[in-house]
C-alpha cells in the first residue's frame, strides 16, 4: 500500500543520526556522508559533521552525527552557522532502545528522542518491533511527527570498524521515502551501486524504501513513565572558579547524572539462585551493584549501562540474564529496584523474572530433583 509523504518545503534539510558511541560511529558517519553524496548528484550542496570533534564517546553513550543539504551554497553556509542544530527535519535512531530518551555526554539530562525534530518532521528507527510498540516507549509527544520504522534489529555494524549488515543502505532507502525532494531514491541506488558494485546492497536500499512503515504520532501519544530530571545547567559565567568536587556521603549517588541512557540491555537477577559470591559487585565497572540485608546483590538500574560483564562473570548459569531494554514497561518497570519485590513476594517476582528473561527461575538443583523423580516413576520431564 503506497503512502503519501509531504516533502520538505524549506530551503534546506537537516538530518541527525543518533547512535551508540564507539559501537555505531562508523555506521552513523556512512549514513550522513551518503546523504550528502546522493544529494550532490543533483547539484544540491551539503555537508556532514559530528556533534563534537573531541567527544569522549564512551561505549554506548548516545552521540550524534549530522547531515545538512541545501538549495545552494549560500543557504548551506547559513545553515552551517549553527554549531549544533537545535531543530532537525529528520531524526534517525539506529538502535531502537534510544527511543526511551537520550542523555548525552553534554549532560543536559535525559531528553526525548524527538527533542530536536520539527513539527510534522520524521523520526526513523531501525527495529524489529511494531510502530505501536515503539510509540509506547517514546516520550509523550508535544507536537505531531511521523514515526518511520525500518525493519531490522538494532545495528552494531559500526563497531570501531565497519561491518556491513546493510543497515546504512536500508536507512538511506527510508530517508528517500520521507524526504524525496532532497534524497531521491534513484540517486541513492546509483550511489550505492557505484560505491559497492553489489546488487544486494542496491536491493537493500529499495527494501528500506518499500518496507519502512510510516505511523503518524499525534500530540499526547507516548508514555509519561520516563524520568524527567529537573535541574538547571550552569552557564560558563555562573560556574564556580577552579576545580570543584561536591562531597557526597559513602554510597550516595549523583541525583542528576544517570547512565542508563547508554543501555541497550538490562541485567535481571534470579535471587533464588544467587550464591552471594560478590563477583558482579567486584567486576561491575560502574559500581551499580549494592549489597542487600540478605547478602544478595541488587542492580541500581539508574547507574547501569548494560555492559553485560555481571552476566559474564556470574558463576551460576542464568542467575543474571541480559534482557532487551524495550521489554521493560516505562510505567511499570522504569528503573526501580527489584530486590524488595522478591523479598515481599518471591512467586510474583520469579514470574516477572521468567517473563523478562525467558528462562526458569527454579534453582537447578530443584529442577534436577524433579527430573529424577519423574524418571523414577516413569513420568516425562
Amino acid at each position: 500500500m503506497s503512502q503519501t509523504v509531504t516533502a520538505p518545503t524549506t530551503t534546506d534539510i537537516t538530518i541527525e543520526v543518533v547512535y551508540r558511541g564507539i559501537f555505531q560511529k562508523t555506521l552513523a558517519q556512512r549514513i550522513c556522508r551518503s546523504v550528502v553524496l546522493a544529494a550532490r548528484r543533483r547539484g544540491s550542496p551539503g555537508t556532514a559533521f559530528a556533534r563534537y570533534g573531541d567527544s569522549p564517546e564512551r561505549n554506548g553513550v548516545p552521540a550524534k552525527q549530522f547531515a545538512v543539504v541545501a538549495a545552494d551554497d549560500t543557504q548551506l553556509e547559513a545553515s552551517m552557522a549553527r554549531y549544533e542544530p537545535s531543530v532537525t527535519d529528520v531524526t534517525v535512531a539506529v538502535d531502537d532502545t534510544l527511543v526511551k530518551g537520550v542523555e548525552s555526554w553534554a549532560w543536559y539530562g535525559r531528553q526525548p528522542i524527538w527533542k530536536t525534530t520539527k513539527p510534522d518532521g520524521f523520526v526513523i528507527v531501525t527495529s524489529d518491533k511494531t510502530p505501536d510498540e515503539i510509540v509506547a516507549q517514546t516520550d509523550t509527544a508535544v507536537r505531531p511527527y511521523t514515526l518511520a520504522v525500518v525493519p531490522g534489529a538494532a545495528s552494531f555494524a559500526g563497531l570501531w570498524v565497519y561491518k556491513d549488515d546493510h543497515t546504512d543502505w536500508r536507512v538511506l532507502g527510508a530517508l528517500a521515502k520521507v524526504a524525496p525532494d532532497w534524497i531521491r531514491l534513484e540517486d541513492v541506488r546509483a550511489l550505492v551501486q557505484e560505491q559497492t558494485k553489489d546488487p544486494n546492497a542496491v536491493a537493500s536500499v529499495q527494501y528500506g524504501f518499500d518496507a519502512t512503515v510510516l505511523r503518524p504520532v499525534a500530540v499526547g501519544e507516548g508514555t509519561s513513565g520516563h524520568e524527567v530530571l529537573q535541574f538547571e545547567k550552569p552557564g560558563w559565567t555562573t560556574m564556580r572558579p577552579g576545580i570543584v568536587v561536591d562531597a557526597r556521603k559513602p554510597g550516595e549517588r549523583n541525583p542528576f547524572y544517570k547512565k542508563y541512557g547508554a543501555r541497550t540491555m538490562r541485567p535481571v537477577v534470579n535471587f533464588d539462585t544467587c550464591i552471594k559470591c560478590t563477583m558482579c559487585w567486584l567486576d561491575c565497572p560502574d559500581e551499580c551493584f549494592e549489597v542487600t540485608p540478605t547478602g544478595h546483590y541488587e542492580v541500581v538500574y539508574e547507574a547501569c549501562i548494560g555492559c553485560g560483564i555481571c552476566a559474564q562473570v556470574c558463576p551460576v548459569k542464568d542467575c543474571i540474564v541480559m534482557v532487551d531494554e524495550l521489554k521493560f514497561d516505562p510505567d511499570l518497570d522504569a528503573n526501580k529496584t527489584v530486590w524488595p519485590q522478591w523479598q515481599a513476594d518471591r512467586g510474583t517476582y520469579n514470574k516477572w523474572f521468567e517473563a523478562k528473561s525467558g528462562v526458569s527461575a527454579a534453582p537447578k538443583s530443584a529442577k534436577a530433583a524433579a527430573s529424577s523423580g519423574a524418571a523414577a516413576t516413569g513420568g516425562e520431564d
